[in-house]
């Protein structure tokens, strides 16, 4: 984990904005999110399809000093191209057939605020020079209108196309593409972390099941391994829609292999147990008429990948079984009442609300596990969630 990254900065991330998974490439995009969502500098993020490009645009607005301000989304690819200029920077009564009224567009709507310009690859080219004149001055004009407008608004761009190859092509303003490129967040594929994924499948099976009203369940090593082992074209989006959908029709949050393996891709061996003994060994006899020497070299390749999933899956188990013992032996030291440890007067609790007892009971917890959320939370008997919203309640520091 990159050291920058720290534990309560993971709790708030993953609370406040949604953000889960710090691994690998992922930490150097927290990193670089949290440097600059404080500045008013322009970012763009890119990255493939369901990525999460706007749950980071939100936490940019979020952390930034503009937070309390508006927060535009708008969707460039949505809207259509003759009326996406009069949606971004409004209209004159009459400048065009059905304009029967003035109206403002979405940066002045965002005034003081954010806008988040998502799909920002599909703007046309003529709208692109407006974009860049915001950029530079603040200053745009409606459409129909002479009159010059300025506003205050940070803006965030968003696409999944490799604006490069756009600028190269002429399709997107090498000007523009600069101007927007103050920070470049480049958002990895849940493929390029999937360390990341028992934290992902934790995050969505507690959240689901408590919009569904559904017990949430431990989480099955064998199904963290299959989980690990798909291609995830859709990245976090296609993984969160296949757990919702297995919690919602099995209505339980209890993912066994069995029930996973009903769900995934049939392109895919539905375990590594049945891929080892799925192929039996290659013997390299003579190839006959209908086996070419190519179709012993794939064989081998399948033999030789089948061994490995299983060496990696067995590698996996033991980490998990030595990753427990130290929970549980961490949890031994530090599972016990603090009462019990008789650091709290209570000679006078008679005289004082509930509120205020639980006040200092929750302040005593986290000055024993130094400020350690899950540790505190463990102690009182409570919910991470419940002890976060009690610190920021009460303005605990």
């Amino acid at each position: 984990m990159n050291s920058f990254i720290t534990q309560e900065l993971i709790d708030y991330l993953k609370i406040k904005f949604g953000i889960v998974g710090f691994n690998g490439p992922m930490g150097d995009v927290i990193q670089a999110l949290v440097q600059s969502a404080p500045t008013d500098l322009s970012i763009l993020i890119t990255g493939e399809t369901g990525t999460g490009k706007e749950v980071f645009a939100n936490a940019i607005h979020g952390l930034s000093k503009r937070k309390n301000k508006p927060f535009v989304s708008v969707n460039c690819g949505a809207i259509p191209e003759t009326l996406l200029e009069s949606e971004l920077f409004g209209h004159e009564k009459g400048a065009y057939t059905s304009a029967d009224s003035s109206r403002k567009g979405f940066f002045e709507t965002a005034d003081k605020g954010t806008i988040f310009l998502d799909e920002i690859g599909e703007m046309p080219y003529g709208t692109q020079v407006k974009l860049l004149r915001i950029l530079e001055s603040g200053e745009f004009t409606r459409l129909g209108s002479a009159e010059l407008k300025k506003v205050d608004v940070r803006i965030i761009a968003a696409t999944n196309r490799n604006l490069e190859y756009e600028v190269q092509k002429n399709n997107f303003r090498q000007d523009l593409f600069f101007r927007l490129k103050n920070v470049h967040l480049q958002l990895p594929s849940l493929n390029e972390h999937l360390e990341d994924i028992p934290i992902l499948l934790d995050y969505f099976i507690e959240k689901i099941s408590k919009k569904l009203s559904i017990t949430a369940h431990p989480i099955d090593r064998e199904t963290v391994e299959l989980l690990k082992i798909q291609h995830w074209k859709g990245n976090v989006r296609e993984f969160k829609n296949l757990i919702e959908t297995i919690i919602t029709l099995e209505k339980t949050s209890d993912i066994t292999p069995k029930i996973l393996r009903k769900y995934l891709t049939p392109a895919l061996p539905p375990s590594t147990e049945f891929a080892t003994s799925q192929y039996t060994p290659v013997r390299y006899n003579e190839p006959t008429s209908n086996e070419s020497e190519l179709g012993l070299i794939f064989r081998t390749l399948l033999e030789i990948q089948n061994s490995l999933n299983e060496v990696k899956h067995n590698v996996s188990l033991i980490k998990n079984d030595v990753s427990e013992l130290k929970e549980d032996f961490e949890k031994m030291q530090y599972e016990y009442k603090i009462i019990e440890e008789k650091e709290i007067d209570t000679s006078n609790l008679e005289d004082m609300t509930l509120e205020e007892i639980e006040k200092i009971f929750v302040k005593k917890a986290l000055d024993k596990f130094d400020g350690n959320r899950r540790k505190a939370a463990d102690s009182l008997g409570m919910s991470e969630r419940t002890l976060y919203r009690k610190i920021t309640n009460w303005d605990i520091s």
